[in-house]
């Protein structure tokens, strides 16, 4: 699940927009980080690497410093908790292993400022220090051409030479294969081969776990010694990866980019061969590739002849001019099919753009696009960014039904264009089934569906249990939900939108069942702190079922949820018992991780860390008499022998 208008899952199937965010170009170590002014000056020019930050659009690349001199051993958490302490709120922040400064961004001058007076010559771990200007990321497209230009008139540009061979070589391959590499990189490996991968490294999360919690709460010491001997050194046992039922043509969401093509063709509708921040922006058509449907392919195809036959030209990141930017494509099993535009208006009059949405929907209803299949279609004018929000940019409905219908465990459920749902539904039937059969409900139970989406995983247990309460950000999905709690006929089921560090404290705190189970299937970052906390503190919250499309990501949320009781973090830790992977994508190397945690009870007398902590204290006190009866014994021997000795 997903708190932002994004999909979630794996980046193989569905790229981000075309917008080139100078806000994502972060600057490698060997960056030179003279004042921001510098980039003004020279390269900085209106044609030079540094064009992006000249026009009116956001980019906190404009304000950013560089925080030297820091504690060693330190990490992302570690930095953004110190800042945050002192009042400081960055926007984006990039710190280097094993180096001593960090590159942080803010939204606007005034927080810049403000924490530039706020760190600069203050004291962190016997540290003082420092903060300065620092000059933004380089446009990456131009930063290669201008490489690229200096290795061709003979000036220094060895390594840059050496990169240009290789990147070469892969040029030398088949598009088909280029494009397979990018967003199906297992599509060569054997499906075991695939699930093997997955299931090490989901076992090198819990390794790094078990060692975490040791650090963090050293009352666990006793019980993670005896998971170490029996799970090969994890804190609980790993149950065979569970693969998806389908391998190919799997994804029922995919987000298309438009650009020029790898071929030379242009208005290409397809997928990336790179990232911009690599310094690639050539397109490929997905028509070769394994993971999309040949729904979403027939309407790839459908809407690039439409384009092409259209004089408005292909949104450029490079130079932001243009106007075909994306195309979302959402399918079903019930062969339903949504396709939702983006398109940047640039400079256009109102009645252009009505004119341009009429040609769409004849094209799609009564011209040559009608054999698409595309039962819904939606319009989106996506402008550049002009302020740090990530707000859903407003869908305006040209035909066909305002939504996709999708069967999910014999239930029914509608979806919105911004709604989340997962995007290989026969594997959401193997991961929800396995979460329904972890949470152990009963009909006392209450489940908190936090991050609920469409409502999929709180309505598949609604029948099983006294009372479920979801929380999701997104208001269409939030809509979309309780369409689908009445269609499914179900009445014990509320949901709550808003955001989940906001909404969550004052539900749980409202709930007065016994027996309450947390599901959270959070976006990659994991849960905000603030819900990390309020699970904490909720002492009869005993059962956390926590699915994690990125478990690396959420290791910070597994930590505190273990860690020792403290002033921040209160009530009664939790433990992990059980966890398993499910395989949601095919020939990539991402996958669903479920984590069961259970709420230490200290109020038993068996198997809680209390009682081991007095059983190893009770071994080490025998242990202890035992030497020193025998060091007393030694002891009276040795006199007994010297007083002989002396007669």
């Amino acid at each position: 699940m997903t708190d932002v208008a994004v999909d979630k899952t794996d980046p193989a199937g569905s790229l981000s927009s075309t917008e080139k965010e100078p806000d994502d170009l972060i600057e490698e170590k060997n960056q030179d980080n003279p004042p921001a002014a510098a980039a003004e000056e020279g390269e900085g020019a209106a044609g030079g690497v540094y064009r992006y930050i000249k026009d009116d659009l956001f980019t906190s690349e404009i304000f950013k410093v560089e925080i030297q001199n820091l504690p060693k051993y330190i990490g992302f958490n570690d930095l953004k908790k110190f800042l945050n302490k002192h009042g400081v709120n960055p926007h984006k922040i990039k710190l280097f292993s094993k180096q001593m400064f960090a590159f942080v961004t803010f939204k606007n001058q005034e927080e810049r400022d403000k924490a530039m007076k706020a760190v600069h010559g203050m004291q962190w771990k016997s540290k003082v220090l420092s903060v300065r200007l620092a000059k933004p990321k380089a446009d990456p497209i131009l930063k290669k051409r201008k490489l690229e230009e200096e290795v061709e008139g003979g000036q220094p540009g060895t390594k840059r030479a050496a990169g240009s061979q290789e990147v070469e070589e892969n040029e030398e391959e088949p598009l088909n294969i280029q494009i397979a590499n990018a967003v199906t990189p297992l599509w060569n490996v054997p499906y075991e081969e695939q699930l093997k991968r997955k299931e090490k490294e989901v076992e090198g999360v819990l390794q790094k776990l078990t060692r975490e919690i040791g650090n963090n709460n050293k009352a666990m010491l006793p019980w993670l010694f005896v998971q170490k001997e029996k799970f090969n050194k994890m804190c609980c046992p790993l149950e065979a990866i569970r693969p998806s039922p389908v391998l190919t043509e799997y994804r029922n969401k995919c987000e298309f980019v438009i650009g020029v093509g790898a071929d030379g063709e242009d208005k290409t509708v397809g997928f990336r061969l790179g990232k911009y921040k690599g310094g690639s922006c050539a397109v490929v058509s997905p028509s070769e590739t394994t993971h999309v449907s040949s729904e979403a392919k027939r309407v790839v195809q459908g809407f690039q002849q439409f384009i092409r036959a259209n004089p408005y030209a292909v949104y450029s990141p490079e130079t932001y001019e243009g106007h075909w930017r994306q195309l979302t494509v959402r399918t079903s099993r019930i062969k339903q099919t949504m396709a939702i535009v983006f398109f940047n208006p640039q400079k256009l009059q109102e009645e252009e753009i009505e004119e341009l949405k009429r040609n769409l929907h004849q094209y799609f209803t009564e011209g040559e696009g009608k054999e698409s299949g595309i039962t819904s279609l939606y319009f989106v004018r996506m402008g550049q960014r002009t302020s740090a929000g990530t707000e859903d940019l407003p869908c305006e409905h040209v035909t066909g039904e305002e939504w996709i219908h999708e069967e999910l465990l014999g239930l029914k459920f509608r979806i919105s264009p911004h709604s989340f749902f997962q995007t290989n539904t026969p594997a959401a039937e193997v991961l929800y089934s396995a979460v329904g059969e972890w949470a152990q409900l009963d009909q006392d139970s209450t489940v908190l569906d936090v991050c609920c989406g469409t409502g999929t995983i709180g309505i598949s247990l609604a029948k099983r249990v006294k009372k479920v309460i979801g929380i999701e950000l997104c208001q269409e999905a939030v809509e979309d939900a309780k369409a689908n709690a009445e269609a499914n006929g179900l009445t014990n089921v509320e949901f709550h939108c808003g955001k989940a560090e906001d909404v969550f404290p004052t539900v749980l705190n409202a709930v007065v069942s016994p027996n309450v189970t947390a599901i959270v299937d959070p976006p990659r970052a994991g849960l905000h702190s603030k819900v990390i906390l309020a699970i904490r503190r909720a002492e009869h919250l005993k059962r956390l079922v926590y699915v994690a499309c990125n478990a690396k990501a959420a290791m910070n949320n597994f930590i505190d949820l273990c860690r020792a009781p403290s002033n921040r973090v209160r009530g009664s830790p939790f433990r992990p018992v059980r966890a398993m992977a499910v395989d949601l994508f095919p020939q990539t190397m991402h996958c669903e991780t479920i984590l069961l945690f259970e709420r230490v009870d200290y109020t038993k007398s068996s198997n809680t860390i209390p009682s081991m902590i007095a059983t190893k204290k009770h071994a080490i006190l025998q242990t202890t008499n035992t030497h020193l009866a025998r060091l007393t014994g030694q002891v009276v021997h040795s006199r007994r022998l010297l007083g002989k000795h002396i007669l």
